[in-house]
């Protein structure tokens, strides 16, 4: 476990729950002493005693298995930094954001061509992968999908088709808020596992 994990951990166990509950929009289950967090519409239960994520639905393995590295510390993260405020609607790119150059950075690089590669001619395959993962469509782009990593952050990715004049291309965008709840590096880090799976 690495020093961040151990240290949130840490700062979550210090915590209210009813007050986590509020602001992150998680319930809490005191039976077992754990938080139920929905993300990309699969249930984890949070279990500060115990210091483990675990997934409820057999589906959110997936998450556990291959994209702990970036999940795990982004939830526990949220759990103990995120507001109880209203999404602004205000969609912007990660670049937009403040310190944003990062996203642009050697392995920060958001690994969107890949996305425009695989789907570059198959919109209805981009939606189905959404919709996989509980994202709800949008009118962005030639096809758009909104998925919800955490509760109060969702993440829009647009993709745009490849025609005779354009190659393919997507965008990801974020809620102007999502800098109030939660560090940049673990905005870059729900970015990335957002574009990891669906891929």
């Amino acid at each position: 476990m690495s020093t961040g994990e151990e240290k949130a951990w840490q700062n979550l166990s210090n915590l209210d729950t009813s007050d986590v509950c509020k602001r992150t929009g998680v319930s809490y289950n005191s039976e077992d002493g754990a938080y139920i967090l929905r993300s990309f519409g699969m249930d984890f239960s949070v279990h500060p005693g115990k210091r483990e994520i675990k997934n409820i639905q057999p589906e959110g393995e997936i998450i556990l298995k291959k994209y702990s590295y970036f999940f795990n510390l982004s939830a526990l993260c949220y759990l103990i930094n995120s507001r109880d405020i209203p999404l602004s609607g205000k969609l912007v790119k990660p670049v937009g954001l403040k310190g944003g150059e990062i996203f642009f950075r050697g392995s920060h690089v958001l690994p969107l061509e890949k996305i425009a590669e695989k789907y570059g001619s198959d919109k209805a395959g981009f939606i189905e992968k959404g919709k996989n993962f509980n994202g709800n469509t949008m009118n962005y782009g030639d096809a758009s999908i909104e998925l919800l990593p955490l509760p109060r952050i969702p993440v829009t990715l647009i993709l745009w088709l490849s025609d005779d004049e354009f190659p393919s291309r997507a965008d990801l965008l974020l809620d102007s808020t999502c800098e109030q709840h939660l560090p940049l590096d673990v905005i870059w880090s729900i970015a990335m596992m957002s574009v990891l799976v669906m891929m």
